[in-house]
């Protein structure tokens, strides 16, 4: 009996908590609050969205190629790998036509320079996320 109702608390608190090793994205504080798809976020990672809804213009950072946080959000948020994503950056920097995002050493700088910026969109883990961001819904 006792197993089975600690069995039962250990599925519930599985399926109510974040799951562990979360990414989450985040904007500026004064950004508006748009729900995104996933065709919408590869658009904005790959550099191809060059402004918000409002017209303001979309500053993105990264983590660097190899960062597993950078890794695990390709992955599972783009649905692409890490080296896909450098390719099209690559591409667009070498032909003239677009611009690489802002990569940061670590999640404490990407929160930083996500507070600072205005427009500016990138991702930490969920437990890192502090009042200085806004964590955005997705709809994935």
């Amino acid at each position: 009996m006792l197993r089975t109702n600690l069995r039962i608390v250990l599925v519930l608190l599985l399926l109510v908590s974040p799951p562990l090793f979360a990414q989450t994205l985040i904007v500026h504080p004064g950004q508006d609050d748009p729900q995104l798809s996933r065709t919408s976020l590869r658009a904005i990672f790959a550099m191809r969205v060059p402004q918000w809804p409002d017209g303001s213009p979309v500053r993105v950072f990264v983590l660097k190629d190899e960062h597993p946080l950078h890794v695990r959000f390709c992955k599972s948020v783009l649905g692409m790998f890490p080296y896909q994503l450098r390719k099209i950056w690559d591409r667009q920097v070498f032909s003239g036509t677009g611009i690489e995002p802002t990569v940061v050493d670590s999640e404490q700088e990407m929160l930083i320079r996500i507070a600072e910026t205005k427009g500016a969109i990138g991702y930490v883990e969920h437990d890192t996320i502090d009042n200085r961001v806004k964590a955005l819904r997705t709809a994935l």
